[in-house]
């Protein structure tokens, strides 16, 4: 089977903005914030959306679409099912990647660093301001794991929705928050020519960030 489109041909000239040494914070978490509240203020949809990649310790990586669901000082806050196979390798290799691309701004922030779990305190309260049928998910789907059918799924929704039909839903143990703590960031500004910007920004010898600017 062929590709009618000629792929080769696909391209787009970058031009909307620039983005120099001068004009960023020092510290890459306030400048993540600053960014995230101009693509929240564009009206993209879900600008929250990561691609977050996990590995296992012999170094198959995987990755996957999951939502940033909080900005901490020291990190960036998802929440998931711990047994699923990216709870699974986080356990197993709790270094990780998350990346957003934000296209109608044509921009880009990549992460690494090193994922724990949040409190317990934290998840229940997450879990708590989650819709019904979400909470009655997380019960519901042994995540990652192999089913017959979609059978099993709605079998287990029955019997969750009917076991706690008249009682607050408590949240899961195997479900629950992780914190990726950074220890690199690159912001990539879209430019002319394929001549982009990209601001790394990693941390120095007496914990502090320094800024440096990678070749497009």
């Amino acid at each position: 089977m062929q590709i009618s489109t000629d792929l080769a041909t696909i391209r787009k000239d970058y031009r909307l903005q620039s983005l120099s040494e001068e004009d960023v914070d020092t510290n890459p978490i306030k400048q993540f914030e600053k960014w995230f509240q101009q693509a929240l203020a564009s009206g993209i949809e879900e600008p929250n959306a990561m691609t977050l990649a996990t590995s296992t310790t012999d170094g198959k990586p995987s990755a996957r679409i999951v939502l940033l669901k909080g900005i901490k000082d020291n990190g960036f806050v998802f929440f998931t099912n711990y047994e699923s196979k990216k709870g699974k390798q986080i356990h197993d290799n709790p270094f990780a990647g998350i990346v957003f691309f934000w296209k109608e701004l044509e921009r880009q922030v990549t992460i690494q660093g090193e994922i724990k779990k949040v409190g317990e305190q934290e998840s229940d309260e997450y879990f708590a301001s989650r819709p019904l049928e979400s909470r009655i998910g997380a019960w519901s789907s042994p995540q990652s794991q192999v089913i017959e059918n979609r059978e099993v799924l709605e079998k287990n929704v029955a019997y969750y929705s009917d076991k706690y039909q008249s009682q607050n839903i408590p949240r899961p143990s195997h479900w629950g928050g992780y914190i990726l703590m950074p220890t690199l960031i690159e912001f990539w500004q879209g430019g002319a020519g394929r001549l982009h910007d990209r601001l790394q920004y990693s941390i120095d010898a007496t914990n502090s960030w320094i800024i440096k600017r990678l070749a497009p």
